[in-house]
């Protein structure tokens, strides 16, 4: 097997990939539908209701990523994700009942989406580190590269799926087929080899929390990642609004063509994902290099001349937008020990997503005051701050020294973390 692909070669994580695949479709098709229906059904374009909805789906990443963390440390992964599972799925359910019954409201969008991310903010520390129960260690990089690469097959057939479906149809049976997606992972978790899963121990005790805090602060390496991820986060990464705002304002475009720069933007997302799963060991240099590259590529897309130009200038922006996201990923999972990866990546995900409640408002407001195209440019000049300070920390560190070779770019090279751990290299 293709050393892309090696870690399907495990029975338990082919069978959970399978409906992951089919669960990520199904969820983009749900986004996609969600921001329709606020932007045309329930608001007059309103950036800010829509700023609103997605803070609200993101808050509980922020409020109770901690305690997500110490839930997936302390209980069996798979039965989290069934009762997960099932809540994302009846939430999907009764939005598009209220839907097709027509007494859907604002706000009881702005209530489905905080639920909703109550049920994420639980689910996504279990399932991050779930992976490392279904495929032995040295697979684990390639596993975290192949999820990326679901999930963006998901957003790459998810959103043309949508607007096709609400061209035709309306915003009602998308959510309805979302609901359905759901299913799949609760069949790939039933027809799991319980007997092969490579559970981890619960950790139980007083001071869990506690212990993941203490555990971060004496990891600078986990820290740097942390606050690169946080800022691409809170300003970069909020597509789901801004594609929105280009398509109806800007473009003056209907739900299909909505549709289509979702998925393709996953073009350039599902080929990082990709690349990501081929490389054994995520490395500081290429993290660093992708989130320049994303700043300059999102300052190119927000003066794009016309809709054309935006959707070709996506491919580069989720490239690099996915590429620092795996790799960031991997270099958490891959430096922490078993028993404390679900608290560290819970608050791992509560800073990179947990942002987003203040950036997505923010971003809204002003998208509503200066116009869509500031809502990519402010992203694409904080991350580019963001790069330079990472940098600046890394040449000015104690643990840092710059070496010079005469027939070799210079090479900044990390020798070891503060705490006696090694970091990746770190090359310009």
């Amino acid at each position: 097997m293709s050393p892309t692909f090696s870690s399907l070669s495990v029975y338990n994580y082919r069978v959970f990939a399978a409906g992951a695949l089919i669960s990520n479709t199904g969820t983009w098709m749900g986004r996609v539908a969600q921001d329709w229906l606020v932007l045309t059904m329930l608001t007059p374009h309103s950036s800010v209701a829509l700023g609103i909805v997605t803070g609200l789906q993101f808050a509980p990443l922020a409020i109770f990523g901690p305690l997500a963390g110490m839930i997936a440390d302390r209980f069996p992964k798979r039965r989290i994700l069934f009762a997960t599972q099932s809540a994302l799925a009846l939430t999907s359910l009764l939005t598009g009942v209220l839907v097709v019954t027509g007494s859907v409201r604002l706000w009881q969008i702005f209530v489905l989406a905080f639920v909703q991310g109550i049920a994420s903010a639980l689910d996504n520390p279990a399932r991050q580190t779930f992976v490392s129960e279904m495929v032995p260690h040295e697979s684990l990089s390639n596993a975290v590269g192949l999820n990326s690469a679901s999930f963006n097959a998901g957003r790459l057939i998810g959103p043309g799926v949508a607007g096709l479906v609400i061209a035709a149809v309306g915003t009602g049976p998308a959510f309805f087929l979302n609901t359905l997606s759901f299913v799949a992972v609760l069949v790939a978790l039933a027809r799991m080899r319980a007997g092969e899963l490579n559970v981890t121990l619960p950790h139980r005790g007083k001071g869990q929390i506690r212990e993941g805090y203490r555990y971060i602060r004496g990891r600078p390496d986990i820290i740097l990642i942390m606050a690169l991820v946080f800022v691409l986060g809170t300003f970069g990464m909020n597509f789901q609004m801004t594609t929105a705002l280009m398509a109806t304002v800007v473009f003056h475009k209907g739900a299909g063509a909505y549709g289509l720069l979702g998925s393709i933007m996953a073009m350039g997302s599902l080929s990082a994902a990709l690349l990501s799963a081929r490389r054994p060991n995520p490395r500081l240099r290429v993290l660093l290099i992708a989130y320049a590259a994303f700043a300059v590529a999102a300052t190119v897309l927000s003066f794009a001349p016309s809709y054309d130009w935006f959707a070709l200038l996506l491919i580069p922006v989720g490239l690099s937008a996915l590429t620092v996201m795996t790799t960031a990923n991997s270099m958490v999972q891959l430096t922490v020990p078993p028993a404390m990866r679900g608290r560290v990546m819970a608050l791992y995900m509560a800073v990179f997503m947990g942002g987003t409640p203040l950036g997505s408002p923010l971003i809204g407001w002003i998208g509503a005051a200066w116009g869509p195209r500031w809502t990519i440019l402010v992203g694409s000049l904080a991350t580019g701050l963001a790069v330079l300070g990472a940098m600046l920390y890394l040449v000015r560190s104690q643990d840092m020294r710059v070496t010079y070779h005469s027939r070799q770019r210079p090479r900044f090279t990390v020798v070891r973390g503060q705490i006696g751990e090694p970091v990746p290299e770190v090359a310009s």
